[in-house]
């Protein structure tokens, strides 16, 4: 195979396990790639709702400086075995979704870290999330568009 691509959950890949067993059926060079849907947090009312949300609404790979930090080093084994892939490179590519609040806050209510809250707080969250966007000039009104970049990892095996 020349590519082996995973889209939005590399990051459940065991690299001691998985790493070995990519590297085996890419062809030399071939390329392992993870994408990840990144909330553009560099637009300001996007940090705000990041930090009105909270880690469970908006996680450690959901804006792209968090995404880089995160994904760096994923690609590696974590129990010091051999890397079967070299350096990793990263890249963003800016786009938008068309939302409502309501659908924006749906969505962030299907979150891993969301949906093993306790209900109570799951809820304030949520209404929380609400309440801000409601608030924001850009969000308040129908449909906007929420500023996204998808984040590319790619590594060449070695």
């Amino acid at each position: 195979m020349d590519a082996v691509l995973a889209g939005n959950a590399m990051h459940w890949f065991d690299m001691a396990t998985a790493g070995p067993e990519i590297a085996r059926v890419l062809a030399p060079d071939g390329v392992l790639a993870g994408l990840w849907n990144l909330m553009d947090d560099q637009v300001e009312w996007v940090a705000a709702l990041a930090r009105v949300g909270g880690d469970a609404a908006v996680g450690s790979r959901d804006t792209p400086a968090a995404w880089r930090a995160e994904t760096a080093a994923m690609h590696l084994p974590g129990d010091g075995t051999a890397a079967r892939f070299g350096w990793p490179r990263q890249a963003e590519f800016p786009h938008g979704q068309r939302r409502t609040a309501d659908s924006l806050v749906a969505t962030l209510a299907t979150r891993a870290g969301m949906l093993v809250m306790p209900e109570p707080e799951r809820d304030a969250t949520l209404a929380r999330i609400h309440a801000f966007l409601a608030t924001r000039p850009e969000t308040a009104r129908g449909e906007f568009t929420l500023p996204m970049r998808t984040g590319v990892l790619r590594v060449r095996r070695l």
